[in-house]
């Protein structure tokens, strides 16, 4: 075809177009170019073989380009156009041409990157295969599409291959809008595999439908994340098949919800397996009894394994016989406690006692067991024996039973194995603990009865050591009182025979003998007494260094030049209350004992340090913890072995040879220190010298220093003061009654307490009673006081006594007014004391 007829033919083509156009324009006005739907007329063209293989745009719409992409395509060809264009476009556009049947559908033009939707349909005479097609780009939307279907391919994908189980469902209610149910709507084939059942036996199918015997909080649960909008998890049975789930329940709209989980059966059955083991360990910590550890391994059987009864079992003596030990039930039903014959409930025993699990699942369906009906007494259709063997030799058993049919794992039979096991050796140890306490407790009896055989003969050896030791006591006691009588008694007869003689020129020779000799004898009784610690002490408060600073000298003189002498006293020293002149001649004795270790010379030193003894070291001190003050003599001496100086405190222990020595020094150290509250200590090694601490109590209040002792004849008594004197010893008597009547004392005596308290109790005007503290007739001298006092509350007394006897201080402290004199007294200083006491004001 040359230019010029292509020319004419495209106008003709436009000049037809015109005409559309304007036939378009009447039908539709302005519709045509503002419509946002894409809208062209083409002309079909057919191949020699009647194939649509070409077409051509008559006209278009303005929107045309938009979904296309084509631009200026009026009187052109498509495959000018897009060579590559789809071949089923052509099919689709031939097929309406020649049929005049209109289409709609959706296709995708590759050629062009875009789907459309489009509706076409023949216009104007057949022959001229003309077609009007209205369409749409639907790119986006295929796409969304598309991405729709992968995604829900890919979700499908995933909900199908699950592991957990998958639910979809809803909540069914009743009229009033209570849940009561819910219906699954799809479930993934995990789900099925839970439940057990086809995908289209749980589709459409509720939750009581499939599981009548429900578990209460599944439907609740579900109603309450449907209504709240919020996720709740859960783990819970399902029913009563002893099967756990665990997984949450997760809200959707209308009512809806989703549900995943899993079956925890056997990790939760794992678990308490675990905790039942641990249990029973912890309680057999505590637990003695062998019933005891039996009942608490039943009830954690049953527990575990949700059995409703369990228990251990002995095996009897005869075959077949078994008793059980404890056994624990979940209902309440009979305990099976006591012997039974298990040949009367089937063959299995055989099996059992030869060492073989027994597992049934239902006693009804049981070969072994030829008479199910005997087990219905004990509500049995189900049980589980597990044997304990020794050797080959069945000893005992663990036991479960259920009254439903079920099945038992072989977790089950292990863990029953492993708890039985444990429970038998816990068991037996017991049992063995017990003989071997009840053997230890004959034992401990023999041996108690053999100790106070032996202890009765040290005692006896001991008392006649003791005896021998007294004995030497007594004896040089003895020699040393004869050696005083002799000079009381001879003094006092050469004084007697002198004074018939008319001699009196050497009187005073012979009263000073006796007076010395009587001084002496005082001296002995109170180292007796201070051994006993009983002496009546007079504790004062001393200051310690000056006591030591003023015993200088006199213990330089003691120890000799060849022993060095060193003090070391604590500037800040506290105070004490102790008795001084005790304390003085417990410090000399030390010192002496000192020097006798050290027969070569060396140095003694003498320290004093306050000390602060908290309730720990009171406890090793054996003292009140507190503050003290501690006085300590060391020497370098010979030293003693830790043996020895164990013993060093004991009466009548000396390591002096024999005749050097009585062993009452150190003991009447200790006795003097632990009757004034305090403690002696003593620290030796051999060829290293010795360290005796003496711990004495501190004294919180004032020192006031000693008064000079006033010299010149005694006070006498004024006009009228009378005083009782009470005393069961007659020459006592007589020696006061002088006493108070050569200084102007009215006196009257008394022999016992009775005949004391008649005459304090009678209307005689008494200034002073001295009594002595031990006396006849059932009441002593403190019982006597105190009874006067309550008529008399201003009554003075001073007891005079040469024993520190309890029942002075039995009633408590002496009280104001009370004194204490010690026996043997100098007229001089009883003298003085009287003239004190009267002229004192009581409280």
């Amino acid at each position: 075809m040359d230019v010029r007829a292509a020319q004419g033919t495209r106008d003709q083509l436009l000049a037809e177009n015109a005409t559309l156009r304007a036939e378009l324009s009447a039908l539709k006005g302005d519709v045509f170019d503002a419509s946002d739907i894409g809208f062209c007329i083409i002309e079909v063209r057919f191949d020699a073989s009647g194939m649509a293989d070409n077409y051509r745009f008559l006209s278009v719409n303005r929107a045309f380009e938009k979904h296309t992409g084509l631009a200026h395509a009026e009187g052109r060809w498509i495959r000018e156009m897009v060579p590559d264009h789809d071949e089923h476009w052509f099919d689709v556009y031939g097929q309406v041409a020649r049929t005049g049947e209109p289409v709609q559908f959706e296709s995708e033009a590759r050629a062009l990157g875009r789907y459309f939707m489009v509706q076409a349909a023949r216009i104007g005479a057949p022959e001229l295969h003309r077609i009007s097609v209205l369409f749409t780009d639907i790119t986006e939307r295929r796409a969304a599409e598309r991405a729709l279907e992968q995604s829900e391919r890919h979700w499908r994908g995933l909900f199908e291959h699950f592991d957990e189980a998958f639910a979809l469902a809803e909540v069914i209610r009743d009229e009033d809008g209570q849940a009561v149910d819910w219906r699954f709507l799809d479930v993934n084939p995990a789900c099925c595999r839970v439940f057990e059942r086809p995908a289209e036996a749980v589709r459409a199918r509720t939750l009581r439908e499939l599981f009548p015997n429900l578990a209460p909080g599944w439907v609740t649960d579900a109603a309450r994340v449907a209504e709240s909008g919020q996720s709740m998890p859960f783990i819970r049975p399902l029913d009563d098949v002893r099967r756990w789930y665990e997984g949450r329940l997760h809200p959707l709209p209308a009512d809806r919800f989703m549900v995943i989980f899993q079956d925890v059966s056997e990790l939760r059955r794992a678990a308490q397996r675990r905790e039942g083991l641990l249990h029973l360990s912890d309680r057999l910590r505590v637990m003695e009894e062998p019933d005891d550890i039996a009942a608490v391994a039943a009830e954690i059987l049953g527990n575990v394994l949700e059995a409703n009864r369990a228990g251990y079992c002995l095996i009897g003596g005869a075959p077949g016989r078994v008793e059980v030990q404890r056994d624990w039930t979940s209902d309440g039903r009979t305990s099976l406690v006591g012997l039974h014959d298990l040949r009367q409930l089937g063959t299995f025993v055989d099996d059992l006692f030869a060492g073989e699990t027994i597992a049934v699942s239902d006693v009804q369906a049981e070969p072994r067991i030829p008479l199910p009906g005997r087990f219905e007494p004990f509500q049995v259709r189900a049980f589980l024996n597990v044997p304990l063997m020794e050797g080959d030799h069945l000893v005992a058993l663990m036991f479960a039973d259920s009254r439903h049919p079920r099945g038992w794992s072989r977790e089950d039979i292990e863990f029953t194995r492993e708890l039985g096991e444990r429970t038998r050796t816990a068991i037996e140890r017991r049992r063995a603990e017990h003989q071997l306490q009840q053997l230890n407790a004959r034992l401990e009896q023999l041996v108690a009865e053999r100790t106070r055989e032996l202890l009765r003969s040290e005692e006896q050896l001991r008392q006649s050591q003791k005896m021998e030791a007294v004995g030497q006591l007594t004896g040089g006691i003895a020699h040393d009182f004869n050696n005083l009588l002799t000079g009381i008694s001879g003094s006092l007869e050469l004084l007697q025979s002198r004074i018939a003689q008319g001699r009196t020129q050497d009187l005073d020779r012979y009263i000073n003998a006796a007076q010395g000799a009587s001084r002496r004898a005082a001296a002995l009784t109170h180292r007796l007494l201070a051994f006993s610690r009983r002496q009546t002490l007079a504790p004062k408060p001393t200051r310690v260094n000056r006591l030591v600073k003023g015993m200088e000298e006199l213990i330089s003189r003691t120890v000799g030049p060849s022993v060095s002498i060193i003090s070391d006293l604590s500037t800040d020293l506290w105070s004490v209350l102790i008795d001084p002149h005790q304390l003085e001649n417990a410090l000399l004795n030390l010192c002496i004992n000192a020097r006798d270790a050290m027969p070569d010379g060396g140095t003694l030193t003498i320290s004093s340090r306050n000390r602060q003894i908290d309730e720990r070291g009171a406890k090793a001190f054996d003292l009140a913890a507190g503050e003290y003050v501690a006085l300590a003599v060391s020497d370098t001496g010979t030293g003693m072995a830790p043996e020895v100086a164990a013993k060093a405190f004991e009466p009548f222990f000396t390591t002096k040879p024999i005749g050097m020595g009585t062993g009452l020094g150190l003991s009447m150290i200790y006795g003097f220190i632990r009757q004034s509250g305090g403690q002696a200590r003593i620290h030796s090694e051999p060829g290293r010298g010795c360290v005796v601490t003496l711990y004495l109590p501190r004294h919180l209040g004032e020192v006031h220093d000693t008064p000079t002792v006033p010299t010149g004849a005694p006070p006498r008594a004024e006009l009228g003061e009378t005083v009782l004197i009470v005393d069961d010893e007659p020459t006592v008597r007589i020696m006061v009654t002088e006493v108070l009547e050569d200084l102007g004392y009215h006196a009257v005596e008394a022999g016992d307490g009775r005949a004391g308290l008649q005459i304090l109790n009678s209307s005689l005007e008494i200034d002073l009673l001295i009594t002595d503290v031990g006396l006849p007739g059932g009441m002593n001298g403190r019982q006597m006081a105190d009874a006067a006092r309550v008529r008399r509350p201003d009554l003075k007394v001073l007891f005079i006594t040469g024993y520190a006897e309890s029942s002075v201080f039995e009633n408590g402290p002496v009280q104001d007014g009370m004194h204490v004199l010690t026996k043997p007294f100098s007229v001089d200083s009883l003298a003085r004391r009287i003239r004190d006491l009267i002229e004192t004001t009581v409280p």
